[in-house]
Parts: C-alpha cells; structure tokens; sequence
C-alpha cells in the first residue's frame, strides 16, 4: 500500500503548467510539514515535501491558494528518474496528489480570485477529516442557517 497524508504550509505560490499536446493542468508546490517532536534542542523542525497535482484541481490549487497557505493532501509516493543537462541521471521522490483539501484561504496573503466554494463534504464533516483542525472564525461559520430543534423529525 502506497498513501501518505499531509497538513502543511505552502513555502510559496503554487507553479501551475499545462503538458504539451493534450494541455493537462500540472500544479506543482512545496509544503511545510512539521515534524511531531522537537529536536534534542527543543525546537520544531519541518520537512518540506514537494507536491505534484493535476487536472482540476491543479487548477483550483494554483488559483485559490498561495504561499502560507494551510493545506491537506493526500496521495501516493512516487520516485522517478531524468538525465540532467551535464549528462548525470537525477533521481525526484514526490508526492502524487490523489486528493487536496484547501484548509486555509481567503482575504490576506495575497490570495488570488477571491474566496472559493466551501468542499461540501469538509463542511458537513466540520473539520476537513483533520484531527485538530478548528474552523471556528472560518467561512463555513458565515453559511450556516440556524435550526429550530423542533423541526428535525427525529
């Protein structure tokens, strides 16, 4: 089995390209993930893991999200190799994107295009799926209609 779960920090704008021929959204990025202990001199450390996303939601994730930015991704590992220009064969462990959860956006941090719609199932689960994740203060808090208990017929 090949999965692997992430909550990070994007460490800069995401770099949206399009693959020659069919013209396939290609978002690639960086996040900042950090570690769960500190280190023996008790500061936190991050790993910084490179993401590959594509389709729509490559497209969604370069318009909706920025350096800064909280994000969830979860994907498969993936190891490749190339041949440099020098001639040296380089090898790229990435993280194939199966699936993106924007977990922070909005107004500040220079984000682009405005607010997007809210994922329906992240907002009926009420935390993305991400133990200690809180949106209290988030835009789902502005969607919400309240309910008259006496209404539910259960």
């Amino acid at each position: 089995m090949n999965k692997v779960v992430l909550i990070g920090r994007l460490t800069k704008d995401p770099e949206l390209k399009f693959t020659p021929g069919t013209g396939t959204a290609v978002a690639t990025f960086t996040l900042a993930v950090d570690r769960r202990l500190p280190n023996k001199n008790g500061q936190r450390e991050a790993d910084f893991v490179p993401i590959v996303v594509w389709g729509k939601q490559a497209e969604s994730t370069a318009n909706y999200m920025s350096k800064g930015k909280l994000m969830g991704v979860s994907g498969r590992i993936q190891t490749r190799s190339y041949d440099a220009k020098d001639g040296s064969k380089r090898y790229v462990t990435e993280i194939v994107a199966e699936e993106v959860q924007f977990l922070e956006w909005g107004n500040g941090n220079g984000s682009q295009g405005g607010s997007p719609q809210p994922n329906r199932a992240a907002s009926q689960q009420g935390n993305s799926g991400f133990p200690g994740m809180d949106f209290s203060g988030s835009i789902y808090e502005d969607e919400m209609t309240p309910v008259d208990d006496g209404d539910i017929p259960f």
